[in-house]
């Protein structure tokens, strides 16, 4: 196993042996001059500065994981811990899989702001008259309720993914399946729902989902899109098999936290992130909550909102703390990947985030954690 770490105060902690806590041999048996006695009034002490955090027991953590590629941590917009793993390096894109959902999201809420796309209560009818002009049931599904995951329509994730894929018009496959629930009825996961989001931005924009992701995002970050897979009609996969260099990844949870600003610029509208982070529903899985293509739960007590990929591909955002983590792993099919989910899951939760809590002592923890 191989680890290649590249910078973070907690990083050069693990390197050199030390904590970034440790009193470097001073004696502490005596008091020093005026250090509290007993029955003085001890006042909390100031928070300790985000550079000070000490994120190296994590990263030491992280290089036990064999399905781990990368790890960073941000605090208050300040990349305090990355490291690569197995193989991985900070160049390299890793496919983000599902991660990719949240993206399409984003896409959907500039379009929406640049006036493509109405709104999220369109209805879908107009974007596919040539299969739906005489189904009026499926032309009413809206936008919200594909970006929701409440289409109503049976998925086309899981078991039906291979059969899905391997038709010759993915977007009439996924318009002709059946009924199983009310559009905007419960939640059933389903990648087509998101293809047909990017289907829908092709539309909209008259350019392909990649040209409008690069010039929706790419160009006003600095991060880099490059060209994933697409269906036999040329639309790029809305929600699955992206390629995102980690800091790339990383950049869209701060773009979140920042609530759609980035350098002073509004990127994206601060009214649809603050929809997305909104549950909308709840996944029978796990009893986790659902926004506009966001995940919800709570780690470590914090309400947390993450991106999230097959195999181990997060991006979690935790505003009470400032902090954003980013998690790439090997999305290869193996007995080992719940117990990898569960393990990412521990060095945010019990690692990351109690190390962050230390610079925000007067955010309260809302609850107790979601269970895996």
């Amino acid at each position: 196993m191989s680890v290649q770490v590249w910078r973070g105060v907690g990083v050069a902690a693990v390197l050199l042996g030390l904590s970034a806590g440790s009193s470097c041999g001073r004696s502490t048996d005596a008091a020093a001059p005026g250090s509290p006695q007993q029955g003085d009034i001890v006042l909390p002490a100031p928070p300790v500065p985000v550079s000070a955090l000490d994120f190296g027991p994590v990263i030491s953590r992280a290089a036990t994981l064999p399905r781990l590629y990368s790890l960073l941590v941000s605090v208050d917009g300040q990349l305090i811990a990355e490291a690569y793993f197995n193989g991985a390096s900070a160049s390299r894109a890793t496919n983000i899989k599902s991660a990719s959902k949240s993206i399409i999201s984003t896409l959907v809420g500039v379009a929406i702001e640049q006036g493509y796309i109405a709104g999220v209560h369109e209805p879908i009818g107009p974007y596919f008259p040539e299969y739906l002009r005489d189904d009026p049931a499926r032309s009413a599904i809206t936008i919200e309720d594909l970006v929701t995951m409440r289409a109503g329509l049976e998925s086309t994730s899981s078991r039906n993914y291979g059969r899905w894929v391997q038709s010759g018009n993915w977007v009439r496959y996924i318009l002709e399946r059946p009924f199983v629930d009310e559009p905007g009825g419960r939640m059933i996961y389903s990648t087509g729902s998101t293809h047909l989001l990017s289907a829908i931005l092709t539309r909209a924009t008259g350019m392909s989902t990649l040209a409008f992701a690069r010039r929706a995002l790419g160009e006003p970050l600095g991060i880099r899109f490059e060209a994933w897979t697409r269906d036999p009609q040329g639309i790029y996969l809305g929600g699955n098999e992206m390629a995102m260099r980690p800091r790339d990844l990383l950049r869209i949870g701060e773009l979140y936290l920042e609530e759609g600003r980035h350098d002073g610029r509004q990127i994206v509208p601060r009214e649809w992130v603050r929809a997305s982070l909104e549950p909308r529903t709840t996944s029978r899985f796990g009893d986790r909550e659902y926004g506009y293509g966001w995940w919800i739960r709570r780690l470590d007590g914090y309400d947390t909102f993450y991106a999230w990929g097959y195999g181990g591909q997060f991006a979690f955002i935790v505003p009470a703390l400032r902090t954003v983590v980013v998690a790439t792993s090997d999305s290869t099919p193996n007995s080992e990947r719940r117990d990898h989910l569960r393990a990412v899951y521990a060095l945010v939760g019990d690692g990351i985030l109690p190390e962050a809590a230390r610079a925000f002592p007067s955010q309260p923890k809302v609850s107790a954690d979601a269970q895996d």
